[in-house]
């Protein structure tokens, strides 16, 4: 079976433009949650007046024809996917043998909104010709390939929260079957608007603590009241191993394996026991051809809702057993908030990272750790992983419709 590794990183995030400024400001505690404009609350009577917004002007990076001509989430996948890319050496690679794999969960709704808001006020005339292709889901992949000049596959998982993490289990799936020998994979989302925010609120999913937007994402408290929304994206580079050695190019991490299930339970709801989600935990393990006591680390989704931390938490205790108690869980969206369909790529790149520094970080925000969480919580302070040895770091990606992705990450032998 063809070894996989990680020879390139990328990210656009409430915490940073790039990779390396993400995982800094991680590990510096700080947070991307922020007040929204007051007309928000004003026109629109929301009852969550913040979220974690990307900070970066991305006419800093691409061109104003990009920026005019994609949706944002289009453009939050283009960007980290070009930082990858350069951060990989910009491979030398046949274009047939180059896919792209990006996911996201909801694609272009803000532009659908506001082509909408267009065809009420100013008539059909006015609606952009360019509105299909930038709310289609797959514009962020498209761009991509067109941008690199890809002629392998290109594909874009829509799994919700999901869909990033389905991305690098897909993109891992294309190098084993030989399909290629370079893949650019990730994930990304922007849907701060109006009407999605909503519609969150109205599910009772986002916190309300407008008080103190910074604090509000806090994983496995006991206080926590919902997630935080959030913008951005991240792109990791795939190869196989033999072609990042043939041209001798540096390596984050392996991708040793994935597991997905599908919790058949709820269209929202998590299984409140974890079964699914366990599930795809031990087919990651399993396919990866290791152990439960070999996983150090746990990139957990951890949203910050009330209901799912809990059938995390025994998710992970079902799949580990006994050796959860030795691992080390982090949530990371206490300082991210959610990106949707990015989450999942991005905390791929931060279990990348942990892997790589051999360190897990601390989940910010938990002033009381709710009891009905088993599990070693990282918070206060970063933990040191072990210093020697092969290290297998573990991310968990779940999504709206019962979608359940773990991707296992291992340091380079």
């Amino acid at each position: 079976m063809t070894d996989v590794v990680v020879t390139g990183l990328g990210a656009i995030t409430p915490l940073g433009a790039t990779a390396p400024q993400t995982w800094e400001a991680l590990l510096a505690g700080e947070s991307g949650a922020a007040p929204l404009p007051p007309e928000w609350a004003d026109q629109y009577g929301l009852p969550v007046t913040f979220a974690a917004q990307v900070r970066t002007d991305v006419e800093s990076v691409l061109s104003r024809v990009q920026v005019k001509r994609m949706d944002r989430t289009a453009q939050m996948g283009l960007i980290p996917a070009q930082e990858a890319w350069a951060d990989a050496g910009e491979p030398e690679v046949d274009p047939t043998r180059l896919a792209v794999v990006m996911g996201t969960g909801i694609g272009g709704v803000v532009t659908v909104m506001d082509q909408w808001d267009v065809l009420k006020e100013k008539g059909v005339r006015r609606v952009s010709p360019l509105t299909v292709p930038m709310l289609m889901p797959n514009a962020g992949a498209a761009a991509i390939s067109l941008a690199l000049g890809a002629r392998g596959a290109s594909r874009t998982p829509v799994s919700a929260c999901a869909s990033g993490a389905e991305a690098v289990a897909t993109g891992l799936e294309i190098l084993r079957r030989g399909e290629a020998d370079v893949v650019v994979v990730g994930g990304s989302e922007s849907c701060i608007h109006p009407m999605p925010m909503a519609g969150f609120s109205q599910m009772q999913a986002l916190s309300t603590r407008n008080d103190s937007p910074k604090t509000a994402s806090r994983p496995y408290d006991l206080g926590r009241d919902g997630f935080v929304l959030g913008e951005g994206g991240a792109s990791l580079v795939l190869e196989s191993a033999e072609h990042a050695a043939a041209r001798g190019t540096r390596v984050y991490a392996r991708v040793l394996g994935a597991g997905m299930t599908s919790d058949s339970h709820h269209i929202a709801a998590p299984e409140p026991e974890g079964t699914g989600a366990a599930g795809a935990m031990t087919l990651a393990l399993q396919d990866a051809g290791i152990e439960a006591s070999d996983v150090a680390h746990v990139n957990a989704h951890a949203t910050s809702t009330p209901v799912g931390d809990v059938a995390e938490a025994k998710a992970i205790r079902r799949a580990l057993g006994a050796a959860a108690d030795e691992v080390a869980v982090s949530g990371t969206k206490s300082q991210t908030g959610h990106l949707l369909g990015g989450a999942g790529a991005l905390e791929s790149v931060l279990s990348v990272l942990a892997a790589h520094h051999r360190l897990a970080p601390a989940t910010r925000n938990i002033e009381e750790l709710d009891p009905a969480i088993d599990l070693d919580v990282v918070r206060d302070e970063h933990r040191q992983l072990p210093a020697e040895g092969d290290l297998v770091v573990l991310n968990n990606s779940f999504g709206f419709g019962g979608h359940n992705v773990a991707v296992a990450f291992g340091t380079v032998q």
